[in-house]
């Protein structure tokens, strides 16, 4: 916790701050009420510690300004001169707790405890705020009972991982799921209750993604107006979530390995080591290999996050979890939009089916959320989605995974190629592969070696 110590004694603050920090916190000290407000102001602190009599200043009115500008800080009022008119007033004004000087270290200590305790618990309530306000802007619901047999076998690693303190790294297209997958690992894991916080590594240039990461201090670059402290001080005591590692600059690599490996980090213009208490889940599109060999990722980073790896599958080899998502997304949205819908007609079944999906789940969902919105009748047809989903674009005749589609301008051998490939990819066996497409295995095999799949 980061304390603010409100006292025109120095020699009692110097030692204030020196029994929280030997407690294992952070704490600064002010020595006016004026200079406490400015502090409050330019950064965020976990609580105050202030004194009643400040010189001049009355510590009573001090604390009522405070109250009023950040209500939700608590603070505790020690004083010289304690009675319990005194204390009896503080805690009128809203002061958390009340301590007489000069106390003991264990009666300190116990504040402290005290103020942790409600430290957490309002972590607890601002998290709960934020999962229903996620509910209420209509997130959808995400499915882990897959039927894929990849799937549930990414799962089944992912969720034994969960338990454990070790750093996880999903790789997988974009789209296909990796950023809820590793919520998923955190709510299954034993810091359920701690943070969740993500940093999108590609989102930011490498002074501001450091800074994003590591926080940092005023004037440490053009615009550093004041102290800021990091995701990873957000991410204290739960789960720091790095989407698309991948791209992580270079020149920050290194501190995010000194913090895997040493649990250890600075903030950008300081030389203070802190320490941190985190678990580190990675994503990435990239083939990370590659960009080792490339000289844009660091081998021994690479290293260091490869401990559990899992890769999600994409869409297009998920034929037995396809429809459920589909079907899945239907029925959430048409609830969203007060629609009564009967689901997805044959047409459209088949019509998803066909589709390479490029895009994955992201791509499948704004494709039914419209194809909801859009429908003319009781159930999905093809009609409501987009013109590529149905096959119709006129400005290219393939998917993003050069897959022709039905009603393109193209041969029919091109097209029976491209539906014999898929119908291979999906069956165990040439036998039923061969009573899919209605023909015998020998002329199966004729086809096969012509178009190179021998």
């Amino acid at each position: 916790m980061d304390f603010l110590v409100i006292d025109d004694d120095k020699t009692f603050r110097d030692a204030t701050c020196f029994l929280i920090e030997e407690a294992g916190h952070y704490a600064e000290g002010v020595e006016s009420g004026q200079l406490a407000l400015n502090w409050l102001k330019e950064d965020k602190w976990d609580a105050v510690l202030l004194d009643v009599n400040l010189g001049r200043e009355n510590g009573l009115d001090v604390l009522v300004e405070i109250q009023n500008q950040f209500p939700q800080i608590p603070i505790v009022m020690f004083t010289a001169q304690g009675s319990v008119k005194t204390a009896v007033e503080a805690m009128r004004r809203g002061a958390a707790d009340f301590l007489e000087k000069p106390f003991q270290r264990e009666q300190f200590m116990t504040v402290l405890a005290r103020l942790q305790r409600l430290k957490q618990m309002s972590q607890r309530i601002e998290r709960l705020e934020q999962a229903v306000t996620e509910t209420k802007a209509q997130n959808v619901e995400p499915i882990f009972d897959f039927t894929t047999p990849k799937m549930q076998e990414v799962m089944d690693i992912l969720l034994r991982a969960a338990k454990t303190p070790a750093s996880i790294l999903i790789l997988g297209e974009s789209g296909t799921g990796k950023s809820v997958a590793a919520r998923a690992i955190h709510e299954k894991s034993h810091l359920a209750d701690k943070p969740f916080v993500t940093v999108s590594c590609p989102s930011l240039s490498k002074e501001l993604l450091e800074s994003e990461l590591f926080g940092h201090v005023r004037g440490s670059f053009t615009g550093a107006i004041k102290d800021h402290w990091g995701k990873v001080k957000a991410a204290e005591g739960g789960t720091l979530f790095l989407d698309e590692i991948g791209d992580l600059p270079m020149e920050i690599q290194p501190k995010l390995l000194r913090l895997l490996q040493e649990r250890e980090y600075e903030r950008l213009g300081e030389n203070v080591t802190r320490q941190a208490s985190l678990r580190v889940i990675a994503a990435t599109n990239r083939d990370l290999k590659k960009r080792v060999a490339e000289g844009h990722f660091r081998e021994d980073l690479f290293f260091r996050l490869n401990v559990i790896v899992v890769e999600m599958p994409p869409l297009r080899s998920r034929d037995g979890d396809l429809i459920r998502f589909a079907e899945h997304y239907e029925k959430f949205f048409a609830e969203q939009c007060g629609r009564k819908l009967e689901g997805l007609s044959p047409e459209a079944v088949a019509c998803i089916r066909a589709y390479g999906w490029p895009g994955n789940l992201r791509e499948l969902r704004n494709a039914i959320e419209r194809a909801v919105i859009l429908a003319k009748h009781d159930q999905l047809f093809p009609v409501d989605f987009p013109a590529e989903l149905r096959g119709q674009s006129t400005m290219t005749t393939t998917t993003e995974e050069n897959v022709p589609q039905v009603g393109s301008p193209i041969s029919l051998e091109k097209l029976e190629e491209a539906h014999m490939r898929k119908i291979l990819e999906k069956t165990p066996s040439l036998s039923e592969a061969a009573d899919i497409l209605g023909i015998d295995q020998a002329t199966l095999y004729r086809k096969r070696k012509k178009i190179g799949l021998e």
